[in-house]
């Protein structure tokens, strides 16, 4: 029996995963959830989950993530009418799930520790 291909929300998974492996000498961070969607907590606060379209969102200093922005590297984050000033969204690399991995962990190392920091860890 084969088994049937992946989807990409699957792969997007198996990434934030990876991701949560990397922080597993914390015990301070743990999987949650940010509006219904897997992510990653750090002394109760999230600091990374998936969004939709495929794109791990993070949150960073707020001229940090001006800067995501205004390079192209980064989407900003808007829910409703508002721009959320220090959540960007880094999309997935079309068709290179490694590119994929190296942003996301990037983007993620950088989240967990502007958001540690914040809780005085």
């Amino acid at each position: 029996m084969t088994k049937p291909p992946r989807s990409d929300g699957d792969q997007d998974l198996v990434l934030l995963e990876s991701l949560a492996r990397r922080f597993s000498e914390d015990p301070l961070v743990e999987s949650g959830t940010m509006f219904r969607s897997p992510g990653l907590r750090v002394g109760g606060k999230i600091f990374a989950f998936l969004g939709h379209g495929h794109r791990l969102i993070v949150k960073v200093p707020r001229q940090r993530a001006k800067t995501a922005v205004a390079s192209g590297a980064a989407e900003p984050v808007t829910m409703g009418r508002r721009t959320m000033k220090e959540w960007v969204a880094f999309p997935a690399v079309a068709n290179d799930a490694p590119a994929t991995e190296q942003l996301w962990r990037s983007a993620a190392d950088e989240a967990y520790a502007y958001v540690k920091s914040l809780a005085g860890g």
